[in-house]
Parts: structure tokens; C-alpha cells; sequence
């Protein structure tokens, strides 16, 4: 009666699994029958009833002297354990009214019952679970993650209030990486459990990660006005802390095109607004550099912003916009007191970029410029046409060679033509604009 399937179950273990109580109870009454035979996966027929949340079979099977409730699949995960995963309250109290039940027993992650239910919002089981004596509630994982990190995590705040209920939890307990639960209910912009931790009086609201990450940078970041809004309303926040690549809860914000946390960072006195990161990339060049134009009119409406403010590359925000084809950007900046002539280090210009990457609009926006230069050469001797040549922009050369003041025939310093590149590299259809 033992004789497994294919998968390794026997039939006590399918009966169990799929709550047979009558075919269970039918079985357990032969002699010859091993209640613990494990499947090939270790799971025996108690886990597999305790994992779908058969309470009549786990009974019957708890009923056993030889069933081993601590039995673990060959992951380490227990019928505790996973009763607890899914919630199953009337399981996990029939397990745990054996003597012999281990209900703090981890898997191969570190991964207590507790953890399972904290993680995954089952409140009547994680009370049950803390109404033990031999559960310790602040038990981290292989990873340093604790039940209340998870469940703060996952925004379960009534899991959240019973795990801080208990003395021995910190609050404050960070994973390998310095992540707090409050941090991670920031991140996720979970305002309730952002409200409830931030209710202790032990709590450190402005608690860096190991890359220097605060509640408020991660807020910032995901876009969460609300949680942004909470953690200022403290006096131990600082808004313009930098994580260690000195990008600071604004410039993230910026860089994402958060409009409303934007708002939220510019209406305090105490906010820098033009604070570059170590490469000299300020919020304005972020929110430039993906198009946000929203954020740029916001950052561009200070007048402690400087337009203009180039990178250690010497890329400007104006660069950046043309260079990634963000025309309603580009407008914008041009608009205010910038050099759309201002080179980076390569001698690369705003109207060079555009050429090479094929930004017809933004071509036409910064030739509508009666100081642009539609021909100035790079370090190396390429123009804009040359770029637009290269890389087969048809439009672009067409644009280009409407002007009176491009030489179709300004070599490179290798001496290269933008018709040899345009040859070279098989543009047909450049190649027929350029011989006219």
C-alpha cells in the first residue's frame, strides 16, 4: 500500500494532499501503511495536507505517534511552515498543539513560519505564531530580513502593529543591504505603515542604507508625494541628503519626471536645487536628459538654477535634451539664457548630437537659433553633417545642406568626407542628397 506514483507520492500522500479525509482515514487504518513516507520532493503526506490546508487530514495524520510534524521537504520548508505561507489558521493551530512541533524552524533561506506569514499579510496566524513562548519575532533571514522588514515591505499594517507590539522587535533592524522597514515602506510608498513606524519613538527616520539611501530618497524616487510629504513633516529628515553617488532625493525625483515630489522638495526654504552628483550631473540635467518637461519647468522657474551648468564631461542640460531628441526640452532651455553652441569635452555641440542621433525636430529648433553654428567641428574635425552622414539621418542632411553656411565637403581630421562616411557605410539615400 506504500507502492509510490510516478512523481514519488504514495496514496496516503495524494489522499492528504487533496483533502480525502475519508480516503486518509480509510488508509491509515492498515498496518502495513507508513503515514511518513516522503515523496521523491521530501514532502510527506502531512505537508502536502498542511500546505493545502486540509485541516481533517492534518488531524488525522497528527493523531500518529510516528508522524514527524518538524519533517521538512528537501527545501527545509515544514507543514508549519508552509500552513503558515498560505495562512491556513486552522492548520497551523492543529500543528502547533503538538508537544513536539518546532514553530520557529527555518528553511534552507532562513525562512521562519513567522516570516511566511509576516511576508504575506496572514495576521490571525502571526498572532497565533507570537502567542509562543519558543518564536523569536525578530528572527532575520540568511539575508537579514526580518518578519516586520517584510511585512512593512508588503504594506501589511496590521501585521506591522502586532510585530511591534512585541518588546524584542526592532524597528529600526536592517537587511544586508541597511534596508529598514521603514525604508522599504517608503520605497513602496506604503503612507499607512510609513505612519504607524514612524509612531515609535525609537524609529530613525533618515536611516541610510549601505549606498547611502534614506526613507526619503527611496519616497522620492518611486514618486510617492504622500510618503514624501510624512517624512518632511519631520524635523530629523534631511531633504537633501545624497546617496553615495551625491544623487539626492530631488534629483532622483527629477531624473524619474515625479512632478508633485518635485513640487513638494522646491516649496521648502531648505531644499538646494541645483546640487550636482560627483559626475557634476544636476536634477535639471537628470529631468532634462529623460524629457521630463514638467520638471524642467519647475527647476527652470527658480532663480537659484543655473540653466547652463555643465557636467565634469562638460555636457550641459541643453546637450543632453538634443541628444536624446527631447524637443519640447530643448525649447524650453532655449528659451532661457543658455550657449547652444556650449561643447562637451569632445567639442561635441547640442546640434552635433542631434545630426549624429537623427533628432530631425530638435535640428530644426536649434537652426531656428540666429547664434547657433551649424558647422562647427568636433575635436576631431566632424561637423553636424558629417554626424547626420555617418549614421545614415537622411532628414537631417537634407536640413543641413538648406543652409548657406555648411560646407558638404569639410573633412574630418583624417580627412574624411561626410560623403566617404556616407559611402563607407552604405547610406544610399544620403549618399544621393550629398551628390545633388
Amino acid at each position: 500500500m506504500n507502492k509510490r506514483a510516478s512523481m514519488g507520492d504514495t496514496p496516503l500522500g495524494w489522499a492528504a494532499g487533496n483533502g480525502h479525509d475519508g480516503v486518509v482515514k480509510l488508509l491509515l487504518g492498515r498496518h502495513d501503511i507508513d503515514p511518513g513516507k516522503p515523496s521523491e520532493a521530501g514532502q510527506t503526506p502531512l505537508l502536502q495536507a498542511a500546505r493545502n490546508g486540509h485541516e481533517g487530514a492534518v488531524k488525522m495524520l497528527l493523531g500518529r505517534d510516528d508522524v514527524n510534524p518538524n519533517k521538512p521537504d528537501r527545501y527545509g520548508q515544514t507543514p508549519l511552515l508552509l500552513a503558515a505561507y498560505d495562512g491556513h489558521e486552522g492548520v497551523v493551530k492543529a500543528l502547533l498543539g503538538r508537544d513536539d512541533i518546532n514553530p520557529d524552524k527555518p528553511n534552507e533561506n532562513g525562512q521562519t513560519p513567522l516570516w511566511w506569514a509576516a511576508r504575506n499579510g496572514c495576521e490571525g496566524v502571526v498572532k497565533m505564531l507570537l502567542g509562543r513562548d519558543d518564536i523569536n519575532p525578530n528572527k532575520p533571514t540568511e539575508l537579514g530580513q526580518t518578519p516586520l522588514l517584510w511585512a512593512a515591505r508588503n504594506g501589511h499594517e496590521g501585521v506591522v502593529k502586532i510585530l511591534l507590539g512585541q518588546d524584542d522587535v526592532n524597528p529600526n533592524e536592517p537587511d544586508e543591504y541597511g534596508q529598514t522597514p521603514l525604508w522599504w515602506a517608503a520605497y513602496n510608498g506604503y503612507e499607512g505603515v510609513v505612519k504607524i513606524l514612524l509612531g515609535w519613538d525609537d524609529i530613525n527616520p533618515d536611516k541610510p542604507t549601505k549606498h547611502g539611501q534614506t526613507p526619503l530618497w527611496g519616497a522620492a524616487h518611486g514618486g510617492h508625494e504622500g510618503v514624501v510629504k510624512i517624512l518632511l513633516g519631520r524635523d530629523d529628515v534631511n531633504l537633501n541628503e545624497p546617496d553615495k553617488y551625491d544623487q539626492t532625493p530631488l534629483w532622483w525625483a527629477a531624473y524619474n519626471g515625479h512632478e508633485g515630489v518635485v513640487k513638494t522638495l522646491l516649496g521648502r526654504d531648505d531644499i538646494n536645487p541645483d546640487k550636482p552628483t560627483k559626475h557634476g550631473q544636476t536634477p535639471l540635467l537628470g529631468a532634462a536628459l529623460n524629457g521630463r518637461k514638467g520638471v524642467v519647468k519647475m527647476l527652470l522657474g527658480r532663480d537659484d538654477i543655473n540653466p547652463n551648468k555643465p557636467t565634469e564631461q562638460g555636457q550641459t542640460p541643453l546637450l543632453w535634451a538634443a541628444r536624446n531628441g527631447h524637443e519640447g526640452v530643448v525649447k524650453i532651455l532655449l528659451g532661457r539664457d543658455v550657449n547652444p553652441n556650449e561643447p562637451d569635452e569632445y567639442g561635441q555641440t547640442p546640434l552635433w548630437w542631434a545630426s549624429y542621433n537623427g533628432h530631425d525636430g530638435v535640428v530644426k529648433t536649434l537652426l531656428g537659433r540666429d547664434d547657433i553654428n551649424p558647422d562647427k567641428p568636433t575635436k576631431n574635425g566632424q561637423t553636424p553633417l558629417w554626424g547626420a552622414a555617418h549614421s545614415g539621418h537622411e532628414g537631417v542632411v537634407k536640413i543641413l545642406l538648406g543652409r548657406d553656411d555648411v560646407n558638404p565637403n569639410e573633412p574630418d581630421k583624417y580627412g574624411q568626407t561626410p560623403l566617404l562616411w556616407a559611402a563607407r557605410n552604405g547610406h544610399e539615400g544620403v549618399l544621393k542628397v550629398l551628390l545633388g
